[in-house]
């Protein structure tokens, strides 16, 4: 390949390869390191976290309180797995991404209702029968898939939604029918995650050409692919440095450089998850939006479960700062309408991350206790490092960083204008004495 050539394979390849990069700092933390705190067990084992998530929990960015997590990790090399799930009546949902971080399917309240289930979860090489008992199949792409489990807290406590993680149960598929186990498959020599090595230089492609191994190609990605292959990204994992030349090295660290500055520039602007986070059909080819959807909220939902948004300016033009008074007024025919329920989270930037405060507060919405809603039914949030004075200011006070913030509105359940974007959020207005 001629060396003019190989900074556009290297641009290519970060935007194909950066959320599976992003997606493995996750799973090996999770699935692969019995040292790191976040290991959940192993492949095949749910961690449940019952608590609402705070400051300190820092696994994933813009993590949210509304549904605790439970996380799941599957090899689906040997055979698939069931997971079975019992009737349910809150909201709730077992999303399967795979390893570029696309969703191969959803178990929950909106997409298979409330009622109990078992759902077969098989990779891209599986041929088998479907047993009897099984109430759907969702097909992955890749060998391995994680899921994002989320919960509902409702007013009755933590415990009766913590009864409902443990009620999730997962089995291989051989117990599940009572068959004979197949022959395990070998563990991969998982490289160590090395956040320096894997962010931020040209290793990044010895990651990623480990796991190509483990992603059949897609008729969606033959071109991209084809492309990489021509400069050894071919899933051997075998990918080496040093059969380049000292220029291509180069040109390889140029395209490199080139694809995070463009994708910094996409991520500055996003202002909503429509249309970022979907299934393969909805997703096909779409680089740009499913890297700033890992840039931005990793394994967020699409619309139809889950509507994100949130400001990047103020009514002044500026980042929001905790050191400005802000207020949003939503007017009474403006809150969002949903079947379950909406929120609006706190996160201090860069790192969006949740804010320690003095009242333990980190969202607000429509289930939090006590909050006041004027007489033509229209609600302001208060939003300020400094706890406000006026007693229904506090009731509606969403507490900020002394610095950086945004705020992101999560709706349950949103009605069709969410789910097709055209509901905006009212201004973010700063305040000035």
């Amino acid at each position: 390949m001629p060396t003019s050539s190989i900074r556009q394979v290297a641009k290519d390849a970060f935007a194909f390869g950066y959320a599976m990069v992003e997606n493995y700092r996750t799973l090996y933390a999770q699935a692969v390191d019995v040292n790191d705190p976040r290991y959940t067990g192993g492949f095949g084992e749910y961690r449940h976290y019952p608590q609402p998530a705070r400051p300190e929990n820092t696994d994933i960015v813009t993590p949210n309180n509304d549904t605790p997590y439970s996380w799941l990790w599957l090899d689906l090399r040997a055979e698939p797995y069931v997971v079975t799930v019992p009737a349910i009546d809150r909201y709730y949902i077992l999303p399967f991404h795979d390893l570029y971080t696309i969703y191969a399917g959803y178990v929950g309240a909106v997409t298979t209702g409330p009622n109990a289930g078992s759902y077969l979860i098989a990779g891209p090489s599986w041929a088998g029968d479907t047993p009897p008992g099984i109430d759907g199949v969702i097909r992955s792409a890749t060998d391995f898939v994680g899921s994002l489990t989320r919960t509902s807290l409702m007013p009755d406590g933590v415990e009766s939604m913590s009864a409902i993680q443990r009620s999730y149960r997962v089995e291989p598929l051989s117990a599940f029918s009572g068959g004979d186990s197949p022959a395990p498959t070998a563990a991969p020599a998982w490289p160590a995650w090395d956040e320096e090595k894997f962010t931020q230089t040209t290793e990044f492609f010895h990651l990623l050409d480990f796991l190509l191994q483990f992603c059949p190609v897609l008729d969606e990605d033959r071109a991209v692919r084809d492309r990489m292959a021509g400069i050894g990204l071919d899933g051997s994992g075998e990918f080496s440095l040093e059969s380049l030349s000292e220029d291509e090295r180069a040109e390889l660290t140029a395209g490199m450089a080139e694809a995070k500055a463009d994708l910094q520039l996409n991520a500055d602007q996003l202002a909503s998850s429509i249309g970022i986070f979907g299934t393969h059909d909805e997703m096909a080819g779409e680089y740009t939006k499913r890297n700033m959807a890992a840039a931005k909220g990793i394994y967020g939902l699409p619309a139809s479960e889950a509507w994100y948004a949130g400001w990047l300016k103020d009514s002044d033009g500026k980042l929001p700062d905790g050191s400005t008074v802000h207020t949003v007024t939503f007017g009474p025919d403006a809150l969002p309408k949903v079947k379950f329920f909406w929120s609006a989270t706190m996160y201090r930037l860069p790192e969006r991350l949740l804010v320690a405060n003095p009242i333990d507060r980190y969202s607000i919405g429509d289930r939090t206790p006590g909050i006041v809603y004027a007489d033509d039914g229209s609600l302001t949030l208060h939003i300020s490092h400094e706890r406000p004075d006026d007693i229904a200011a506090q009731a509606n006070w969403l507490p900020a960083p002394d610095g950086p913030f945004t705020v992101i509105v999560r709706a349950y359940g949103g009605d069709e204008a969410i789910a097709t974007g055209r509901y905006t959020l009212p201004t973010l207005h700063a305040e000035h004495p």
